[in-house]
């Protein structure tokens, strides 16, 4: 008989469904059939790794990228990548994109009626190091409208992705902030039915991480299965 005691069954609600009423565009793009099983190339089953820096230099510091200061308030967000037993994962790639200080993204089908900082790429990334950390030196991003309903704003938030040992198992996570009000009213942030799940998703205010007159710090870890796993969009 095999022992399966040990294995951390995740708990129903830690994850958002496809379809969440609140969220009106998942009926749009919510499967309406079951799934068709198709196999794993080679490719997608073996890649990528990122020990050879094809994915180029680590691009951590989006407070660099034009020719002057971004507009905002300064954060150093950090953390580390962990499994389900708190191991650290290394050497892979975690991608951060988000809004500017106004609540705007630097993409085309971005038309909200806020200006666009030519000094801030709105993305960056980093390989986790031997110990699963990451650090980005950013700004916080804006609330902004998304006419998901009548006067909805989406809370100030990171989207974070993380690459496994291959294509096929990225994984895509939303990280917010601490005591934002509009945290009760979002319908993405609430669609994680679980009440600690969706805790996890929010950042924890770190002073030993923030530099004194320079930036404040918030801590982020990632935990990619088990009962303690961090929400992620399926």
């Amino acid at each position: 008989m095999v022992d399966v005691t040990g294995y951390r069954r995740e708990k129903p609600g830690n994850h958002p469904p496809n379809d969440y009423p609140g969220y009106s565009s998942t009926a749009k793009r919510a499967p309406k059939r079951l799934p068709i099983r198709l196999e794993h190339t080679l490719t997608e089953t073996t890649g990528p790794t990122f020990a050879g820096g094809w994915e180029g230099p680590n691009q951590a510091d989006l407070t660099r990228a034009g020719r002057g200061e971004p507009i905002g308030e300064r954060i150093i967000v950090a953390g580390r990548v962990l499994d389900e037993d708190g191991r650290p994962v290394p050497g892979t790639l975690v991608e951060l994109w988000q809004a500017n200080a106004a609540g705007r993204y630097l993409h085309d089908g971005d038309q909200h009626d806020a200006p666009l900082d030519p000094n801030f790429p709105g993305k960056g990334h980093v390989v986790t190091d031997a110990e699963g950390g990451y650090r980005f030196l950013t700004i916080k991003a804006g609330a902004y409208p998304w006419r998901n309903s009548y006067n909805a704003w989406r809370p100030q938030h990171l989207h974070f992705s993380v690459f496994g040992p291959a294509f096929a198992t990225r994984l895509v996570t939303q990280m917010y902030f601490p005591g934002d009000p509009l945290l009760p009213l979002d319908p993405i942030f609430n669609s994680t039915a679980d009440t600690e799940a969706r805790r996890r998703l929010i950042s924890t205010y770190d002073p030993e991480l923030s530099q004194a007159e320079y930036a404040l710090g918030y801590r982020f870890d990632i935990v990619l299965r088990g009962r303690g796993a961090t929400p992620m969009e399926t």
